[in-house]
């Protein structure tokens, strides 16, 4: 018998109206990654990522200030005078570091048409006299455009007492990331995925184009809110749809392409901004180019498992038979027969039986209070320190676009060392030793000479390797430690929490203006902090992920110092309890038909033992043993896949 007749059968013996529907069974008739999902991955899904890239970087190169600035004196430009004549005299000069330098924040207070004879210009004497008195500037600045021929500090005199108003901005950008998430999400849920993305996109570009026409610095800032709505979410739904039309075999990859393509177009726009000096035009080309996208309106189809879940069957049904018949497989009909009754009774079962649990729920318990808070502080430290090192890598270096290049190349080798680790060393020392070391890193960049910027920027691409790595770990590891129940909630929690961080890493970075270091130190003691307290968590890889809060509770609870210091983890005993996911402890291919465990005879057969949970029915994903390290499996009540980040 063929494994596609095979795979027939199952389904048409798994189909029963008592059971929730559950697409991956499915998707093994239908092609896990056939045809369909290879299209609509390397040509839809992937490029929707990249405009999150170009809109969260972008504007680290409008706000570039020029090395050399200093009061604009307009009575002075009445005289036949240069600029540099004008410098010297209407500019007072300070001391260094050992050099004379024009101040840039003062200039003396003079009234140049009386002290001077404007009919007599040879009179003019161009010493200036270091007892007059001095003032702020009064008349906006004059900059030095070698380097920097275009920037909002330079359009909106962002410099002395208004230097921070470019940290600002990106604060703002990132105060809008938690509630665009929440929108977005809330849309998600409700209009389904290929609304929300364009939604999405549509609100990115928009802001965008606010930014490009700004007249000032608060009309610039309050657009940058407006992107911020969109940043992560534009990289979120894409990724999404992907997630839920491909195999769990499969999501691995898919989460592992995903990130690499987000990395690409970071890398692109160091091209872009390096091309495009000006800011107005950079700011136009990193986002009205994404309007094309909109022709995916034409070819991008909506979840299916949304579309289930929303009992919309007839649209679900066109596009299951769309990607049977590109991936060369039939729909069977039994699917198409019970499709309805199964989706109405598993309606029907949630709504009766299904407990709401929030965050709350989380901190009730000590071993889930201890681990949740936990997580949330390595969130925190993860994220921070990423996106900290991401937005001080153009600071380094005597390139700003070749350090920022430099610094999202080494993302790359990251993810696919991380691919590999995890499997081996499991989550919990990969991802504290990668923090540790790579805040240790951070901090001896204050052993360098101020002079040796190749040897820093070296030192900093370091750290970032392998925060970058930590970041990827943080991810997985924390959907593995929260129970099924409430892995949504848990994540939802930890990420909004941790991106508090990202409003203040701007300030952080704010202080490398008076210390080039400072900010690599501050960011570093965060991410040791954090790699130290992890080692607390307890390992998941090898162990049955928990599915309720009293698994959860019960899962790492006899946690010692033995544990904290084995690096490999050992591979625990089968277990009887039926409750828990299973995972490598027993061939992939096996299936499982009750809930009680399978017993090896001495003759080599197996039987099943009965126990009181097989009167239960169960999801038809709970018969098949998964691979942890390469599914999570949680469903919202209504049946929709929650956990976004797979590996």
């Amino acid at each position: 018998m063929t494994e596609s007749r095979k795979s027939n059968l199952n389904l048409e013996q798994n189909v029963t109206p008592n059971e929730p529907l559950d697409l991956d069974d499915l998707l093994p008739v239908l092609g896990e990654f056939g045809c369909y999902q290879k299209l609509l991955l390397w040509f839809i899904c992937l490029p929707a990522c990249i405009p999150c890239g170009f809109c969260a970087f972008n504007q680290l190169f409008m706000t570039d200030t020029p090395d050399d600035f200093w009061c604009n004196v307009p009575q002075l430009s009445e005289f036949n005078l240069t600029e540099e004549q004008i410098r010297n005299l209407a500019i007072p000069s300070t001391v260094e570091n050992g050099v004379m330098q024009h101040s840039k924040c003062a200039r003396y207070a003079i009234d140049w048409e009386n002290l001077f004879n404007i009919s007599d210009p040879d009179s003019i004497d161009l010493q200036p006299n270091i007892s007059w008195p001095t003032e702020s500037c009064r008349n906006g600045w004059v900059y030095n455009k070698t380097h920097v021929t275009s920037s909002i500090v330079i359009d909106f005199d962002l410099v002395c007492d208004h230097d921070i108003y470019p940290t600002i901005g990106l604060s703002a950008l990132n105060v809008g990331g938690p509630i665009g998430v929440y929108v977005f999400g809330m849309l998600n849920d409700r209009a389904g995925r290929r609304i929300a993305y364009f939604a999405c996109l549509a609100t990115l570009i928009a802001g965008s184009l606010i930014t490009a026409a700004s007249v000032n610095f608060w009309m610039w800032c309050f657009s940058r809110v407006i992107v911020g709505l969109t940043i992560p979410a534009v990289y979120q739904i894409p990724f999404i749809i992907a997630l839920e039309l491909v195999g769990p075999d499969y999501r691995s990859f898919v989460t592992v392409m995903t990130c690499t393509f987000y990395t690409f177009g970071i890398m692109m726009l160091a091209g872009v901004t390096y091309l495009v000096p000006n800011w107005v035009e950079m700011c136009l080309y990193t986002s009205t180019p994404f309007i094309l996208y909109f022709l995916y309106l034409f070819i991008m189809p909506e979840s299916p498992r949304w579309l289930l879940a929303q009992g919309k069957f007839e649209e679900a049904l066109n596009i299951l038979e769309v990607m049977a018949r590109v991936n060369g497989k039939k729909l069977p009909n039994s699917f198409r027969i019970k499709l309805h009754e199964r989706v109405e009774a598993d309606k029907m079962r949630v709504k009766e039986n299904v407990k709401s649990l929030n965050s709350f729920d989380l901190c009730r318990t000590p071993n889930m209070r201890l681990k949740t808070l936990l997580i949330t502080l390595n969130w925190f430290a993860n994220e921070t320190v990423y996106l900290g090192l991401s937005y001080y890598g153009p600071s380094l270096g005597d390139d700003q676009h070749l350090s920022f290049f430099l610094s999202s190349v080494v993302e790359i080798p990251s993810y696919l060392c991380c691919w590999f680790i995890m499997d081996s060393w499991g989550r919990r020392w990969p991802l504290c030793l990668l923090m540790i070391l790579s805040g240790i890193f951070s901090i001896i960049t204050v052993l360098v000479p101020d002079e040796a910027t190749l040897e820093t920027l070296i030192i900093f691409l370091v750290s970032k390797t392998m925060i970058s790595a930590s970041y990827l770990i943080i991810y997985p590891f924390a959907g593995e430690l929260y129970p099924t129940s409430v892995r949504g909630v848990g994540i939802g929690t930890s990420s909004y929490v941790g991106g508090l961080g990202l409003t203040v890493i701007p300030f952080i970075n704010y202080l490398g203006k008076e210390n080039l270091r400072l900010p690599l130190v501050v960011m570093g003691f965060i991410s040791i902090f954090g790699g130290i307290t992890g080692l607390r968590l307890p390992e998941t890889l090898h162990h049955r992920l928990p599915q309720t809060l009293e698994e959860g509770e019960e899962f790492g609870k006899e946690w010692d110092l033995q544990d904290c210091f084995r690096c490999i983890p050992i591979r625990p005993q089968p277990s009887n309890d039926a409750s828990y996911e299973n995972i490598d402890n027993l061939p992939p291919e096996l299936e499982l038909h009750t809930l009680g465990s399978i017993l090896m005879e001495p003759d080599g057969m197996t039987e099943t033992e009965q126990t009181p949970l097989d009167a239960r029915q169960r999801r038809p994903s709970m018969r098949h043993l998964v691979r942890q390290a390469s599914i999570i499996n949680t469903q919202k009540a209504e049946g929709a896949m929650k956990l976004t980040y797979w590996f």
